[in-house]
């Protein structure tokens, strides 16, 4: 089976700083990874490896089977990505935020508001297309940036600390859809967080931390690796940092 996102061997460093030291990764279609880390871990910068804000010289990474390097349109169409920091424009309404993604993907005017209004309908803000992002809350606002970068239908979404910042409702709201497209569109997702309220048992986790992977494996294997109880004590035993487990 083709892996949805499969990193190998990828290092980057930053001037003498070694960002990332020889990372593996695989991600399968419909199946949930959640990236573990504290700030500095390489989270954000293997995320942009992965999008094409930065040129991997190490190793390589395929989108769907797509090397993002020697084929980066055609691993770019399977791609859909969340950043931590809000991108949605907020002088543009809900649709256009969406539609203008859609042209982006080269979909059709018709095709591309059809597909935002299936997406919109789906994170239930069909009704408020028509409003500017500015009148959303903000974990509204960031189900719309979902629902975006879902509108070409990628097989990979990637979303980079996508609760920051929202409240426990919308946090588990977000969370809960994600795992609901995960489940109904045989999405992979790779999701990055440093709240270990985010993970359950049987998802699949990576530690990483300061560019290492420490470890891989369903969240319930590496708390039985670590002899712990939680993840969150076995995300402290392997990296000597302790973690928050919610938002603040």
């Amino acid at each position: 089976m083709i892996s949805a996102l499969k990193v190998s061997g990828v290092s980057h460093s930053f001037g003498t700083r070694k960002a990332l030291d020889d990372i593996d990764i695989s991600v399968a279609p419909g199946q949930y990874c959640a990236l573990l880390g504290l700030n500095g871990a390489g989270k954000t910068t293997l995320f942009s490896l992965i999008t094409r804000l930065y040129d991997n010289v190490s190793g390589s990474i395929e989108v769907m089977g797509f090397d993002v390097r020697r084929q980066p349109v055609k691993a770019m169409q399977h791609l859909g990505v969340v950043f931590q920091n809000r991108t949605v424009d907020s002088d543009l309404t809900v649709l256009q935020n969406l539609t203008y993604h859609a042209a982006l993907h080269g979909l059709s005017s018709r095709e591309g508001r059809d597909r935002s209004m299936t997406e919109l309908e789906r994170i239930g803000l069909a009704d408020r297309s028509e409003e500017k992002i500015r009148s959303l809350s903000g974990g509204q606002a960031r189900r719309v940036e979902i629902a975006r970068a879902l509108v070409h239908q990628p097989a990979l979404l990637l979303l980079d600390e996508p609760t920051i910042g929202l409240d426990v409702g919308y946090r588990q709201d977000i969370q809960d859809h994600v795992r609901k497209l995960m489940q109904e569109d045989g999405l992979g997702v790779l999701w990055t967080t440093h709240l270990m309220d985010e993970v359950h048992d049987i998802d699949q986790a990576i530690v990483l931390h300061k560019g290492r992977v420490l470890a891989s494996g369903t969240a319930k294997s590496i708390i039985k690796q670590t002899g712990k109880k939680t993840i969150k004590d076995a995300f402290t035993s392997l990296t000597g940092e302790k973690i928050q487990e919610v938002a603040q």
